[in-house]
């Protein structure tokens, strides 16, 4: 997990209104709520007292009450009532709940996972994303996999052919992807199979996105060729756009072993015309990320879900030349790691570090503070010691 980084942890639609929405994110359980204003809160979900989840409680006012021993947290994790002490109890400044930064953007809650700042960063996206004006539908699951081979998996899409090409529903594929009107698009999956060589393959790195253009064809027939975009942005956002196709995911790890998927996908440009009525144009987004959910994605999990190691790292791979992209998501994570690493070492020294007195600013001066402590103490006498002691 990459820290210092902020991470898409829920649709929005999916924090419930009258009750605590309990989750598992970044290897720790998670309670988010609402307070009578609407303001989103995210705590560590585990009461202090006892480990209760709380994400099992109840809402109550502007707190969240623990379901085993009614003990209720404010928004900013303070303890306010326990009811076996009473109301007029002193309450233990330690029973405390961690408060997570949340913010909701984009139709997403956005957690930050990383040290305390006085200002955080803003959330950005990639202008493919901010600029696009096209209606979308967003859908969510899990897999048992770790983040790093999800995110290598949608990052090249040469492996398609070879995942996809016996299970029937991939014949959406075929007709739309690669069939041609001239043969009622009956030819698709001939086409499909047949292309599976990538050419102008062109990759760039700008700060912590990664860009990637190729054309994916037919070595015998050129003319039968798809062209691809895809795009990477740290922590795990990856979008493709290829022909009719136009897909954003994003990869949040619920801990080492499993990964949230969420995925959008945006309307197709002659959906207009093939659905009139717009009511129905939603749904058949919501059939395409059903079939994806169901069919498409367990295709490509049952593969990832063998593969050695289970964590994609530098050096265990042997890539080709078409993996550039795959490399470069590699590379940028080790240095995000190691940048987030030296930002919590500095932080943690300057704590450490105490302040110099301003008597001592002027080097090789003694002054009664430096004299002081190079004065050694007297011993203590031993009437001293037993007094101590004692």
């Amino acid at each position: 997990m990459i820290p210092n980084q902020w991470y898409p942890i829920l649709q929005t639609g999916d924090i419930a209104r009258d009750k605590p929405t309990g989750v598992r994110r970044m290897g720790e359980e998670l309670v988010l709520w609402r307070d009578l204003d609407g303001n989103l809160v995210c705590q560590t979900a585990r009461c202090p007292h006892k480990g209760a989840n709380i994400g099992d409680g109840r809402l109550k006012g502007n707190t969240v009450e623990c379901p085993y021993h009614g003990f209720r947290f404010d928004a900013e994790g303070t303890c306010k009532v326990v009811p076996a002490l009473g109301s007029g109890a002193r309450i233990p400044a330690s029973l405390k709940l961690r408060t997570y930064p949340v913010r909701e953007q984009h139709g997403l809650v956005w957690l930050w996972w990383g040290d305390d700042r006085e200002e955080l960063p803003a959330i950005e996206l990639p202008a493919e994303l901010v600029d696009n004006s096209r209606p979308y539908e967003t859908i969510s699951w899990t897999r048992p996999l770790h983040y790093t081979r999800y995110i290598e998996s949608l990052l090249e899409f040469y492996h398609v052919t070879f995942v996809h090409r016996d299970h029937w529903t991939n014949n959406i594929d075929y007709t739309f992807m690669y069939g041609t009107a001239r043969k009622l698009w009956t030819d698709g999956r001939d086409r499909y199979l047949a292309a599976n060589r990538i050419v102008n393959h062109k990759v760039e790195v700008d700060g912590t996105t990664i860009r990637s253009t190729f054309d994916q064809c037919e070595e015998a027939n050129p003319e039968n060729t798809s062209h691809f975009n895809l795009i990477y942005q740290a922590p795990g956002l990856t979008h493709v756009k290829t022909g009719l196709l136009e897909i954003t995911t994003w990869l949040t790890p619920i801990d080492d072993e499993n990964t949230l998927a969420i995925m959008r996908l945006y309307e197709y440009p002659m959906l207009r015309a093939m659905v009139p009525f717009k009511p129905l144009r939603p749904w058949v987004l919501r059939a395409s990320l059903l079939m994806e959910r169901l069919v498409q994605d367990p295709q490509d999990v049952g593969i990832m879900l063998r593969q050695e190691p289970k964590v994609s790292e530098r050096g265990v791979n042997k890539f080709i030349a078409v993996d550039e992209m795959n490399a470069k998501f590699l590379q940028m994570r080790d240095r995000l790691k190691a940048e987030a690493a030296a930002h919590a070492e500095a932080r943690a020294s300057e704590e450490e570090t105490p302040a110099r007195p301003a008597d001592e600013a002027t080097p090789g001066k003694a002054t009664p503070a430096s004299r002081a402590r190079r004065t050694p103490k007297p011993k203590p006498r031993t009437d001293d010691l037993a007094e101590a002691r004692s």
